[in-house]
């Protein structure tokens, strides 16, 4: 049986952000179906939900983010960020670290680039593959629907500091993706049970390294 859409109310009590920031919120979801109108940022359906879809979903990892490389996460890198999930949610929710946001899309980018000044997130955003970005490090890596998690640890692992950690979002295929990726990679890996998707997970990554032997 479909879950009921998630209203903004709703949203709040899960997450318990406070009202400032919901309304932030808001605006941010005013100009996604602004834009969607004439720029493909989301899939159409996922409109009608985009609180549980988009908002909660990206809004799940902001607890996560607190610890990592050094004492503490100072950079957050978001690979393939298309309309701003997960890291430009993370950026309104208050996260003290510094967010980038890489997408090669330009219009995406365009759109990023708005949120950003009307929410005034302080996100950086780069219009780019990120393996064209090698100086670009980060003691914390986030997706969500980009690629297997083979190619995501390839993107992500060059950019990421030692001893940091990675947050991707997946759905059901995502243990099968994590089995996969163990043939070439050596992961330590947490699975937590995701926020908006009863059949999802959010897979925390850590100690990854590449095998000598694949």
């Amino acid at each position: 049986m479909p879950m009921a859409p998630l209203s903004p109310a709703k949203f709040q009590q899960i997450t318990a952000v406070s009202s400032d920031t919901l309304e932030r919120l808001k605006v941010y979801a005013a100009l996604l179906e602004k834009w969607q109108r004439k720029v493909n940022l989301v899939s159409r359906g996922s409109l009608a939900e985009m609180w549980r879809r988009h908002f909660l979903d990206s809004a799940q990892l902001a607890p996560l983010l607190t610890a990592g490389a050094n004492g503490g996460v100072k950079t957050v890198v978001d690979i393939g960020s298309g309309a701003g999930f997960p890291g430009m949610v993370l950026a309104i929710l208050g996260t003290s670290a510094e967010v980038h946001l890489v997408e090669s899309n330009e219009k995406k980018c365009a759109f990023l680039r708005e949120v950003n000044r009307v929410m005034d997130a302080g996100v950086i955003i780069h219009h780019s593959r990120v393996e064209n970005l090698p100086d670009l490090k980060a003691d914390v890596v986030v997706s969500r629907a980009v690629a297997p998690l083979e190619q995501l640890l390839q993107y992500a692992n060059p950019v990421l500091e030692k001893g940091g950690q990675c947050f991707f979002l997946k759905g059901q295929k995502g243990r099968d993706e994590l089995t996969q990726a163990r043939k070439k990679w050596i992961i330590k890996d947490t699975n937590i049970q995701s926020l908006s998707d009863p059949s999802g997970m959010v897979l925390k990554l850590e100690a990854i390294a590449y095998r000598d032997d694949s």
